[in-house]
């Protein structure tokens, strides 16, 4: 494997080790009403949007033209607007357990999209490697709830799981669809203009939830949680995303959301919330073989050289 893969890998792994801590820290902080999950979705893209700029100041400036700034619109929408503003206002509605277990879907989106519009073949090591890792992390999923006996509910988890449903869906847009542009500018260039954009469509829906929101109601632990939200599972996980599209394919980068779950067990069993056993050795065995069994599979580009080779036979 070369040192591109290698980096790709380690990034999309480390992001999605912080997404893994993303869902219940913040329905913590939105647990009681004091910050709702419009309010949340804000937080995170002003935040992160600000972080982005002053960061942009230390390194080369690159002119971005106008075509392409409209792109970085479109992909704002897909990657920020349409998947954050889903996925936060639907964990608010549903659990956590149920949020987990919807995102095991996007790895297939994105196999569906990627055959579609970058033309990758669907094989049976990566349909396999899919729903191995899937299993795994259902697996892990639903044995961590039904051992848990104080598992949050949602108000109406019906209408949350469909909002974390479009969460997937549009990400898996965004993975497929713009993996061969955001190679073409520096990762702080390409997110700083997104999360601009992003924070000027939210705002005028978000601006009376800001004012309303009684700041002074949280407690340390709340500001914290925020403050992990916004640096670590926003600002640096969308880095971190940025470098694995350029160097993975759409499905091998969006089988590492089969992290996500893991990682949060991985939190429940340190904080004695929960406990290791053989069904947990079992699932995590499963998610990094099916992870290993897709990385493995060919690509369009392989699959064409294969046949080439072939025909000169």
């Amino acid at each position: 494997m070369d040192a591109a893969k290698v980096k790709g890998h380690v990034a999309m792994l480390a992001a999605n080790s912080m997404w893994g801590l993303m869902a219940p820290l913040a329905k913590f902080v939105m647990i009681g009403g004091a910050v709702s999950s419009l309010v949340m979705t804000d937080l995170r893209v002003f935040g992160a949007m600000i972080l982005f700029w002053i960061f942009s100041f230390f390194q080369k400036p690159e002119h971005v033209g106008h075509k392409d700034l409209m792109k970085l619109f479109a992909a704002s929408l897909l990657a920020i607007v349409f998947n954050q503003g889903s996925y936060i206002f639907g964990v608010g509605l549903t659990s956590p357990v149920d949020a987990s277990i919807i995102t095991t879907s996007m790895p297939l989106i994105a196999m569906i999209l990627a055959a579609i519009f970058l033309k990758e073949p669907i094989t049976g090591k990566k349909i396999l490697g899919i729903a191995v890792g899937a299993s795994g992390a259902l697996l892990l999923i639903l044995g961590s709830s039904q051992t848990s006996g104080t598992a949050v509910k949602g108000d109406n988890p019906i209408l949350g799981d469909v909002f974390v449903l479009l969460a997937q869906c549009s990400y898996a847009f965004y993975f497929v669809l713009f993996k061969n542009f955001v190679a073409k500018y520096s990762a702080v260039t390409v997110m700083k203009w997104m999360f601009t954009y992003a924070f000027i469509c939210l705002l005028p829906f978000s601006y009376s939830s800001l004012l309303a929101t009684d700041w002074l109601a949280l407690d340390g632990a709340r500001i914290a949680s925020i403050l992990f939200v916004v640096v670590g599972a926003t600002f640096l996980s969308y880095i971190l995303i940025i470098v694995g599209q350029k160097n993975l394919r759409p499905t091998v980068a969006g089988m590492y959301n089969y992290i996500q779950p893991l990682v949060a067990t991985i939190v429940a069993i340190c904080w004695g919330m929960d406990s290791f056993n053989l069904t947990k050795v079992l699932s995590v065995l499963m998610i990094f073989g099916g992870v290993w069994l897709v990385t493995s599979s060919r690509s369009r580009a392989e699959m064409e050289a294969y046949e080439a080779e072939k025909q000169r036979k």
